[in-house]
Protein backbone atom coordinates (compact mmCIF):
# COMPACT_ATOMS: atom_id res chain seq x y z
CA UNK A 1 0.00 0.00 0.00
CA UNK A 2 2.90 2.82 0.85
CA UNK A 3 4.72 1.86 -2.29
CA UNK A 4 0.93 2.94 -4.24
CA UNK A 5 0.94 6.01 -2.62
CA UNK A 6 4.61 6.62 -3.32
CA UNK A 7 3.60 5.97 -7.02
CA UNK A 8 0.45 8.39 -6.88
CA UNK A 9 2.56 10.85 -5.53
CA UNK A 10 5.14 11.00 -7.78
CA UNK A 11 2.56 10.75 -10.96
CA UNK A 12 0.72 13.61 -9.59
CA UNK A 13 3.97 16.05 -9.92
CA UNK A 14 3.12 15.18 -13.75
CA UNK A 15 0.04 16.94 -13.25
CA UNK A 16 -0.41 20.68 -14.41
CA UNK A 17 -3.59 23.00 -14.32
CA UNK A 18 -3.91 23.72 -17.92
CA UNK A 19 -5.39 27.65 -17.39
CA UNK A 20 -1.99 28.26 -15.49
CA UNK A 21 -0.29 26.28 -18.18
CA UNK A 22 -1.44 28.20 -21.53
CA UNK A 23 0.34 31.13 -21.66
CA UNK A 24 -1.13 33.60 -24.10
CA UNK A 25 0.19 37.27 -26.00
CA UNK A 26 -0.93 39.94 -28.55
CA UNK A 27 2.24 40.83 -29.55
CA UNK A 28 3.45 44.08 -31.01
CA UNK A 29 6.96 44.96 -30.44
CA UNK A 30 9.63 41.86 -30.27
CA UNK A 31 10.36 42.41 -26.96
CA UNK A 32 7.19 41.34 -25.28
CA UNK A 33 7.87 37.39 -26.40
CA UNK A 34 10.06 37.55 -23.39
CA UNK A 35 7.87 39.55 -21.49
CA UNK A 36 6.07 38.05 -18.95
CA UNK A 37 3.77 41.28 -18.00
CA UNK A 38 2.19 40.91 -21.79
CA UNK A 39 0.64 37.41 -20.84
CA UNK A 40 -2.42 36.34 -19.76
CA UNK A 41 -4.05 32.60 -19.16
CA UNK A 42 -7.39 31.38 -19.90
CA UNK A 43 -10.67 31.45 -17.86
CA UNK A 44 -11.68 27.98 -19.41
CA UNK A 45 -9.76 25.11 -21.08
CA UNK A 46 -12.28 22.82 -19.92
CA UNK A 47 -13.57 22.58 -23.51
CA UNK A 48 -9.78 21.36 -24.80
CA UNK A 49 -8.51 19.52 -21.81
CA UNK A 50 -11.71 17.76 -20.31
CA UNK A 51 -13.90 19.56 -17.31
CA UNK A 52 -10.64 18.94 -14.31
CA UNK A 53 -8.98 21.12 -16.73
CA UNK A 54 -6.00 19.48 -15.79
CA UNK A 55 -2.68 17.89 -18.05
CA UNK A 56 -0.89 14.74 -17.22
CA UNK A 57 2.53 13.67 -18.39
CA UNK A 58 4.65 17.09 -17.44
CA UNK A 59 6.37 19.19 -15.44
CA UNK A 60 6.89 22.68 -15.71
CA UNK A 61 4.14 22.97 -18.50
CA UNK A 62 4.09 25.48 -20.77
CA UNK A 63 1.84 25.90 -23.39
CA UNK A 64 2.70 29.04 -25.90
CA UNK A 65 0.19 30.74 -27.92
CA UNK A 66 1.42 34.07 -28.84
CA UNK A 67 -0.62 36.39 -31.46
CA UNK A 68 0.97 39.16 -34.01
CA UNK A 69 -1.63 42.14 -32.36
CA UNK A 70 -3.30 42.75 -35.52
CA UNK A 71 -3.78 39.80 -38.05
CA UNK A 72 -3.11 37.75 -35.19
CA UNK A 73 -0.41 34.94 -36.98
CA UNK A 74 0.16 32.40 -34.30
CA UNK A 75 3.32 31.00 -32.49
CA UNK A 76 2.54 27.86 -31.10
CA UNK A 77 5.02 26.06 -28.92
CA UNK A 78 5.33 23.43 -26.14
CA UNK A 79 7.45 23.57 -23.08
CA UNK A 80 8.40 21.30 -20.68
CA UNK A 81 11.44 20.92 -17.80
CA UNK A 82 10.57 16.80 -17.68
CA UNK A 83 8.16 14.33 -19.37
CA UNK A 84 6.57 11.51 -17.03
CA UNK A 85 8.28 8.67 -19.89
CA UNK A 86 11.43 9.78 -18.93
CA UNK A 87 10.72 8.39 -15.19
CA UNK A 88 7.82 5.83 -15.88
CA UNK A 89 7.57 3.05 -18.00
CA UNK A 90 3.82 2.00 -19.46
CA UNK A 91 2.77 5.84 -18.51
CA UNK A 92 1.62 7.75 -21.43
CA UNK A 93 1.58 11.53 -21.61
CA UNK A 94 -1.63 13.49 -22.69
CA UNK A 95 -1.47 14.42 -26.14
CA UNK A 96 -0.87 18.52 -25.42
CA UNK A 97 -0.19 18.96 -28.95
CA UNK A 98 -2.79 17.13 -30.79
CA UNK A 99 -5.35 18.72 -28.53
CA UNK A 100 -4.42 22.14 -29.61
CA UNK A 101 -3.94 21.64 -33.33
CA UNK A 102 -7.64 20.22 -33.29
CA UNK A 103 -8.61 24.30 -32.60
CA UNK A 104 -6.34 26.82 -34.04
CA UNK A 105 -6.45 26.83 -37.59
CA UNK A 106 -3.47 25.61 -40.05
CA UNK A 107 -0.51 28.26 -40.57
CA UNK A 108 0.82 28.79 -37.53
CA UNK A 109 4.72 28.77 -36.85
CA UNK A 110 6.42 26.87 -34.08
CA UNK A 111 9.71 28.91 -35.03
CA UNK A 112 10.07 32.45 -32.34
CA UNK A 113 12.10 33.33 -35.05
CA UNK A 114 9.55 33.01 -37.92
CA UNK A 115 7.13 34.41 -35.62
CA UNK A 116 9.31 37.55 -35.62
CA UNK A 117 9.29 37.54 -39.32
CA UNK A 118 5.33 37.59 -38.87
CA UNK A 119 5.45 40.59 -36.83
CA UNK A 120 7.63 42.47 -39.01
CA UNK A 121 4.50 42.08 -41.86
CA UNK A 122 2.02 43.80 -39.16
CA UNK A 123 2.71 47.38 -41.21
CA UNK A 124 0.66 45.77 -43.41
CA UNK A 125 -2.51 44.81 -41.75
CA UNK A 126 -5.67 47.17 -42.14
CA UNK A 127 -8.74 46.80 -40.36
CA UNK A 128 -11.44 44.71 -42.74
CA UNK A 129 -14.36 46.18 -43.44
CA UNK A 130 -16.49 49.60 -43.21
CA UNK A 131 -15.58 52.19 -40.31
CA UNK A 132 -18.82 52.70 -38.45
CA UNK A 133 -17.79 54.14 -35.20
CA UNK A 134 -14.16 55.99 -33.66
CA UNK A 135 -14.01 56.61 -30.30
CA UNK A 136 -11.16 57.35 -27.55
CA UNK A 137 -9.60 56.01 -24.51
CA UNK A 138 -7.84 57.79 -21.57
CA UNK A 139 -4.68 56.16 -20.07
CA UNK A 140 -2.31 56.90 -17.71
CA UNK A 141 0.41 55.54 -19.19
CA UNK A 142 -0.55 56.20 -22.30
CA UNK A 143 -2.74 59.26 -22.99
CA UNK A 144 -5.56 59.35 -25.29
CA UNK A 145 -5.98 56.29 -27.39
CA UNK A 146 -8.05 56.04 -30.32
CA UNK A 147 -10.70 52.64 -31.00
CA UNK A 148 -12.53 52.17 -33.88
CA UNK A 149 -15.37 49.45 -35.00
CA UNK A 150 -15.76 47.84 -38.35
CA UNK A 151 -19.16 45.94 -39.82
CA UNK A 152 -17.45 43.52 -41.92
CA UNK A 153 -19.35 40.71 -44.52
CA UNK A 154 -18.04 36.86 -44.83
CA UNK A 155 -16.97 38.26 -48.40
CA UNK A 156 -14.12 40.35 -47.52
CA UNK A 157 -10.58 39.86 -49.03
CA UNK A 158 -8.87 37.74 -46.45
CA UNK A 159 -10.90 37.91 -43.59
CA UNK A 160 -12.61 34.34 -43.43
CA UNK A 161 -9.21 33.38 -42.71
CA UNK A 162 -8.62 36.08 -39.93
CA UNK A 163 -11.80 34.74 -38.35
CA UNK A 164 -10.49 31.32 -37.98
CA UNK A 165 -7.81 32.43 -35.74
CA UNK A 166 -9.65 35.21 -34.17
CA UNK A 167 -12.38 32.73 -33.03
CA UNK A 168 -9.91 30.68 -31.21
CA UNK A 169 -10.03 32.97 -28.31
CA UNK A 170 -13.89 31.89 -27.63
CA UNK A 171 -12.71 28.48 -26.09
CA UNK A 172 -10.15 29.98 -23.73
CA UNK A 173 -13.11 32.91 -22.67
CA UNK A 174 -16.35 32.04 -23.10
CA UNK A 175 -17.81 28.79 -20.90
CA UNK A 176 -19.65 27.15 -23.81
CA UNK A 177 -18.56 28.15 -26.89
CA UNK A 178 -18.64 26.94 -29.96
CA UNK A 179 -16.94 28.10 -33.75
CA UNK A 180 -20.28 29.19 -36.32
CA UNK A 181 -20.34 28.55 -39.88
CA UNK A 182 -18.95 31.73 -41.23
CA UNK A 183 -19.69 31.24 -44.68
CA UNK A 184 -23.31 32.19 -44.12
CA UNK A 185 -23.70 35.32 -45.79
CA UNK A 186 -26.50 36.02 -42.93
CA UNK A 187 -23.51 36.51 -40.63
CA UNK A 188 -22.56 39.85 -39.35
CA UNK A 189 -19.23 40.54 -37.86
CA UNK A 190 -18.37 43.90 -35.83
CA UNK A 191 -14.73 44.31 -34.89
CA UNK A 192 -13.01 46.73 -32.46
CA UNK A 193 -9.02 47.83 -33.73
CA UNK A 194 -7.02 50.18 -31.59
CA UNK A 195 -4.63 52.35 -33.31
CA UNK A 196 -0.94 52.46 -32.36
CA UNK A 197 2.57 54.12 -33.08
CA UNK A 198 5.09 51.49 -34.19
CA UNK A 199 8.34 53.29 -35.06
CA UNK A 200 6.32 56.42 -36.69
CA UNK A 201 4.04 54.12 -38.16
CA UNK A 202 0.10 53.66 -37.80
CA UNK A 203 -0.74 49.98 -37.25
CA UNK A 204 -3.57 48.51 -36.15
CA UNK A 205 -4.46 45.77 -32.81
CA UNK A 206 -7.48 43.80 -32.49
CA UNK A 207 -9.01 44.49 -29.12
CA UNK A 208 -12.45 42.35 -29.84
CA UNK A 209 -15.72 41.48 -32.03
CA UNK A 210 -18.97 40.23 -32.18
CA UNK A 211 -21.08 38.24 -34.43
CA UNK A 212 -24.47 39.09 -35.64
CA UNK A 213 -26.73 36.39 -37.22
CA UNK A 214 -29.98 37.90 -39.28
CA UNK A 215 -33.07 36.02 -38.81
CA UNK A 216 -35.88 36.09 -41.08
CA UNK A 217 -39.15 37.35 -39.80
CA UNK A 218 -42.38 37.58 -42.05
CA UNK A 219 -43.01 38.52 -44.16
CA UNK A 220 -39.80 41.43 -45.23
CA UNK A 221 -38.23 42.12 -41.80
CA UNK A 222 -35.54 40.28 -40.06
CA UNK A 223 -34.19 40.17 -36.55
CA UNK A 224 -30.51 40.20 -35.69
CA UNK A 225 -29.42 37.62 -32.82
CA UNK A 226 -25.99 38.63 -30.96
CA UNK A 227 -24.07 35.48 -31.05
CA UNK A 228 -20.80 35.53 -29.67
CA UNK A 229 -18.93 38.86 -27.85
CA UNK A 230 -15.15 39.35 -26.78
CA UNK A 231 -13.47 41.45 -25.44
CA UNK A 232 -9.51 40.06 -25.35
CA UNK A 233 -8.13 39.92 -21.58
CA UNK A 234 -5.80 42.57 -22.18
CA UNK A 235 -8.34 45.19 -23.10
CA UNK A 236 -11.39 44.26 -20.64
CA UNK A 237 -12.63 46.77 -17.87
CA UNK A 238 -11.67 49.96 -20.09
CA UNK A 239 -15.46 50.63 -21.99
CA UNK A 240 -14.86 48.56 -25.21
CA UNK A 241 -18.02 46.03 -24.67
CA UNK A 242 -20.84 48.81 -23.76
CA UNK A 243 -18.96 51.02 -27.11
CA UNK A 244 -19.12 48.18 -29.20
CA UNK A 245 -22.86 46.70 -28.54
CA UNK A 246 -24.06 50.38 -28.58
CA UNK A 247 -22.64 50.73 -32.24
CA UNK A 248 -24.34 47.56 -33.32
CA UNK A 249 -26.97 48.77 -32.18
CA UNK A 250 -27.26 51.90 -33.34
CA UNK A 251 -26.30 50.48 -37.21
CA UNK A 252 -29.09 48.18 -36.49
CA UNK A 253 -31.54 51.20 -35.55
CA UNK A 254 -30.62 52.73 -38.95
CA UNK A 255 -31.84 49.68 -40.76
CA UNK A 256 -35.57 49.71 -42.08
CA UNK A 257 -35.98 45.76 -42.51
CA UNK A 258 -34.75 45.13 -38.63
CA UNK A 259 -37.80 44.50 -36.48
CA UNK A 260 -35.72 44.02 -33.36
CA UNK A 261 -32.56 43.04 -32.03
CA UNK A 262 -32.06 39.88 -29.86
CA UNK A 263 -29.07 37.82 -27.92
CA UNK A 264 -28.72 34.51 -27.57
CA UNK A 265 -28.34 32.94 -24.79
CA UNK A 266 -27.40 35.85 -22.88
CA UNK A 267 -25.10 35.71 -19.97
CA UNK A 268 -25.72 37.53 -17.10
CA UNK A 269 -22.86 39.70 -17.77
CA UNK A 270 -23.78 40.62 -20.97
CA UNK A 271 -27.77 41.25 -20.43
CA UNK A 272 -26.05 44.01 -17.44
CA UNK A 273 -24.06 45.85 -20.62
CA UNK A 274 -26.81 45.69 -22.73
CA UNK A 275 -28.98 47.41 -19.89
CA UNK A 276 -26.54 50.22 -19.51
CA UNK A 277 -26.20 50.45 -23.53
CA UNK A 278 -30.09 50.44 -23.37
CA UNK A 279 -30.51 53.14 -20.66
CA UNK A 280 -28.34 55.31 -22.52
CA UNK A 281 -29.89 55.03 -25.62
CA UNK A 282 -33.43 55.66 -24.07
CA UNK A 283 -31.77 58.92 -22.69
CA UNK A 284 -32.23 60.39 -26.40
CA UNK A 285 -35.59 60.00 -26.88
CA UNK A 286 -38.31 62.35 -26.20
CA UNK A 287 -40.63 60.11 -24.29
CA UNK A 288 -37.74 59.29 -21.71
CA UNK A 289 -36.85 63.14 -21.10
CA UNK A 290 -36.10 64.25 -17.59
CA UNK A 291 -39.49 66.01 -16.79
CA UNK A 292 -41.13 62.58 -17.86
CA UNK A 293 -39.29 60.17 -16.36
CA UNK A 294 -40.83 61.18 -12.02
CA UNK A 295 -44.50 60.69 -13.74
CA UNK A 296 -43.17 56.87 -14.29
CA UNK A 297 -43.00 54.47 -16.95
CA UNK A 298 -45.55 55.08 -19.78
CA UNK A 299 -47.31 53.31 -22.55
CA UNK A 300 -45.19 56.00 -24.99
CA UNK A 301 -42.09 54.72 -23.48
CA UNK A 302 -42.62 51.11 -24.28
CA UNK A 303 -43.33 51.89 -27.88
CA UNK A 304 -40.89 54.31 -28.52
CA UNK A 305 -38.27 51.94 -27.14
CA UNK A 306 -39.52 49.53 -29.13
CA UNK A 307 -39.65 51.80 -32.89
CA UNK A 308 -36.74 53.37 -32.62
CA UNK A 309 -34.37 51.48 -30.57
CA UNK A 310 -35.69 47.87 -31.48
CA UNK A 311 -35.88 46.64 -28.61
CA UNK A 312 -37.84 43.35 -28.00
CA UNK A 313 -39.61 42.70 -24.86
CA UNK A 314 -37.79 39.92 -23.13
CA UNK A 315 -37.84 36.28 -24.69
CA UNK A 316 -38.93 33.19 -23.06
CA UNK A 317 -35.44 31.71 -22.61
CA UNK A 318 -34.65 34.95 -20.85
CA UNK A 319 -37.69 35.16 -18.70
CA UNK A 320 -37.23 31.06 -17.77
CA UNK A 321 -33.46 31.60 -16.66
CA UNK A 322 -35.11 34.87 -14.24
CA UNK A 323 -37.81 32.48 -12.65
CA UNK A 324 -35.13 29.30 -12.44
CA UNK A 325 -37.23 27.47 -14.70
CA UNK A 326 -39.50 27.14 -12.00
CA UNK A 327 -43.19 26.97 -13.70
CA UNK A 328 -46.04 29.30 -11.75
CA UNK A 329 -47.15 26.53 -10.22
CA UNK A 330 -43.49 25.51 -8.81
CA UNK A 331 -42.68 28.95 -7.91
CA UNK A 332 -46.28 29.40 -5.66
CA UNK A 333 -46.01 25.88 -4.28
CA UNK A 334 -42.08 26.58 -3.63
CA UNK A 335 -43.07 29.86 -1.53
CA UNK A 336 -46.20 28.46 0.24
CA UNK A 337 -43.37 26.59 1.98
CA UNK A 338 -42.16 29.25 3.45
CA UNK A 339 -42.99 30.58 6.66
CA UNK A 340 -43.69 34.55 6.55
CA UNK A 341 -40.50 35.71 7.65
CA UNK A 342 -38.70 33.45 4.94
CA UNK A 343 -40.48 35.17 2.73
CA UNK A 344 -40.40 38.21 3.25
CA UNK A 345 -36.11 37.78 3.35
CA UNK A 346 -36.69 36.21 0.47
CA UNK A 347 -38.72 39.31 -1.11
CA UNK A 348 -36.04 41.52 -0.20
CA UNK A 349 -33.24 40.01 -1.26
CA UNK A 350 -34.96 39.82 -4.66
CA UNK A 351 -35.79 43.12 -4.18
CA UNK A 352 -32.08 44.44 -3.23
CA UNK A 353 -31.25 42.74 -6.06
CA UNK A 354 -32.96 44.65 -8.50
CA UNK A 355 -32.16 48.11 -6.47
CA UNK A 356 -28.48 46.87 -7.19
CA UNK A 357 -28.89 46.81 -10.56
CA UNK A 358 -30.66 49.65 -11.14
CA UNK A 359 -28.35 51.88 -8.99
CA UNK A 360 -25.10 50.25 -10.65
CA UNK A 361 -26.96 51.26 -14.15
CA UNK A 362 -27.37 55.08 -12.86
CA UNK A 363 -23.76 55.50 -11.82
CA UNK A 364 -22.24 54.34 -14.40
CA UNK A 365 -24.57 56.22 -16.44
CA UNK A 366 -23.58 59.44 -14.53
CA UNK A 367 -19.63 58.61 -14.35
CA UNK A 368 -19.97 58.69 -18.21
CA UNK A 369 -22.32 61.57 -18.88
Amino acid sequence: MAAINTMEKKLAEYKCDTNEAICMKLVRFPEDVEDDSTTFHPEFSHQVYGDDEVAFGYKGLQIQLFYTAGNLSTLFKVKYSSKVTETFDCVEPDDIEGKIREIIPAGFTCNSDDFISLLEKEANFQPFGTLLHTYTVHSEDAGDLTYQIHKVDVNCAGFHDYHKRLQTFLMWFIETASFIDADDDRWDFFLVFEKYNKDGETLYATVGYMTVYNYYVYPDKTRPRVSQMLILPPFQGEGHGAQLLEAVHRFYCSLPKVQDITAEDPSESYVKLRDYVLVKLCQGLPSFTADKLPLGFSADMAKEAQDKLKINKKNQREMAKMKKCLRPEELLSHVDQMDTQTQHEELEKSYQVVVEDYRRIIERIATHA
